[in-house]
C-alpha cells in the first residue's frame, strides 16, 4: 500500500540536532546546519548494519490468516513474500532478518515452520532464523516444541495474547507456565505480545520461568495516542518490572501503527525512549514489523524515525540497538 505519511528525510531529522559552528568545523552552514556534520551523521547511520528481528511474510496459498478479515487490516490482506520484502528494504541496510510468526490458523503452524525453514536455507535473502507460532495454552504444545527444537533455524515461539479469544490471565494458567518452563529447557525464547495493561501478568510468568528467555514485543503495545491514565500507569509499571528481569529483552517496534495518519517521529518518542531507558542499551533492539507497519509507514520511514529518536545517542548505542543485541540474543552467525 502507499504510505499515508510523507517520506521522512534524514536531513530534516538531523538539522534540528546537529547545529554546529562552521568556524570550528570548517563546514558550510546551510539552513543552520553544518554540511560536514550533516553528511557525516548520515554516513554513520547508513553504515550501521540492521538485523530485522520481526520480519513477517505470508503466502496465502500456503497458510491461512483468519485475522486478515478484521477491520483495519484489509489493505494488507494479500501475499507478502520475500521479493516484496527485498523491495521494501532496498534502501535500508538490512543484513540479517528473523522471521516472526503471523498468527496462522492453528492447523497451519507446521506448514508455517516448513515454509520459513526453506527460506532460511536459501542464500538469496537475509532471513537466517525464525520465531514460529504455537499454542502453549494447550498440552500438545510440548511435543510440538520438542519437535521444532531440533531445527537450528527455529529460535523461539510466539502466541498473540491480545486476540479476543485469548483472555487476560491465560499466560498464567498451569499448562501455559509448564510449557514456558519447557522452552527454557530447550533453550528457546518466547515473545510476549500482549495488552499493555497486562504486562504485569507477564512479569508473574517470567518469575515462574527464570530459565526461559522472554521478549516484550512492540514496547508493550501501548498506543502512542493512549489517554487513559490507568492503562498508561499499568503499562509503565509493567515495563519497569520487566526490565528488572535479566532474562527479558524488549523490541523497539510496532507501535507506529497506533499513531495518527500524519504522524511525526516525535509522536513515537515518549513510549520508545521510556522502554529503551528501562531496559538499557544491552537489552533492547530494533524490529521492522513489516508489512504490518505499512498501515502507517514504509519500512524506511519507520527505521528512519527510530534513527531520529536515538539521534543523540552514541554510534555504539545505535549499533547495539540495530544489530549487536539481536545477534547476541538469537546467536546469529
Amino acid at each position: 500500500m502507499s504510505p499515508t505519511v510523507p517520506d521522512l528525510n534524514r536531513r530534516e531529522f538531523i538539522k534540528h540536532t546537529s547545529i554546529t559552528s562552521a568556524a570550528v568545523c570548517g563546514g558550510v552552514i546551510q539552513n543552520g546546519v553544518d554540511s560536514k556534520h550533516l553528511a557525516a551523521a548520515e554516513r554513520d547511520d547508513a553504515a550501521i548494519p540492521i538485523v530485522d528481528t520481526h520480519q513477517h511474510l505470508w503466502d496465502l496459498s500456503e497458510v491461512r490468516l483468519p485475522w486478515l478479515k478484521n477491520d483495519g487490516v484489509k489493505s494488507i490482506a494479500r501475499n507478502f513474500v520475500m521479493s516484496d520484502y527485498k523491495q521494501a528494504t532496498k534502501d535500508v541496510n538490512v543484513v540479517k532478518s528473523v522471521y516472526m510468526e503471523v498468527n496462522v490458523h492453528p492447523d497451519d503452524q507446521d506448514k508455517e515452520a516448513e515454509y520459513v525453514t526453506k527460506l532460511c536455507q536459501r542464500q538469496d535473502n537475509a532471513m537466517v532464523a525464525a520465531v514460529i507460532g504455537g499454542s502453549p495454552q494447550n498440552k500438545e504444545f510440548g511435543a510440538y516444541a520438542k519437535k521444532h527444537s531440533k531445527n537450528s533455524y527455529i529460535k523461539g515461539f510466539r502466541t498473540v495474547l491480545h486476540d479476543a479469544d485469548r483472555p487476560k490471565g491465560m499466560c498464567l494458567q498451569p499448562t501455559f507456565v509448564d510449557n514456558m518452563k519447557l522452552l527454557g529447557e530447550l533453550d528457546l525464547s518466547y515473545d510476549l505480545c500482549m495488552r499493555p495493561d497486562e504486562i504485569l501478568d507477564g512479569v508473574k510468568l517470567v518469575d515462574k520461568c527464570p530459565k526461559t528467555r522472554f521478549v516484550v514485543d512492540h514496547c508493550g503495545n501501548l498506543s502512542v495516542q493512549e489517554t487513559d491514565k490507568k492503562v498508561r500507569k499499568s503499562w509503565s509499571k509493567g515495563i519497569r518490572e520487566m526490565a528488572k528481569r535479566e532474562n527479558v529483552v524488549c523490541k523497539i517496534s510496532g507501535i507506529i501503527v497506533t499513531a495518527k495518519p500524519d504522524w511525526k517521529p516525535a509522536d513515537l518518542e515518549e513510549n520508545m525512549t521510556f522502554c529503551m531507558e528501562a531496559f538499557g542499551e544491552d537489552r533492547a533492539y530494533f524490529a521492522g514489523d513489516w508489512p504490518v507497519c505499512t498501515l502507517k509507514a514504509s519500512f524506511k520511514q519507520w527505521s528512519d524515525a527510530l534513527k531520529w529518536i536515538v539521534r543523540k545517542e552514541s554510534v555504539e548505542f545505535k549499533r547495539k540497538l540495530f544489530h549487536d543485541n539481536a545477534v547476541k540474543f538469537y546467536s546469529l552467525s
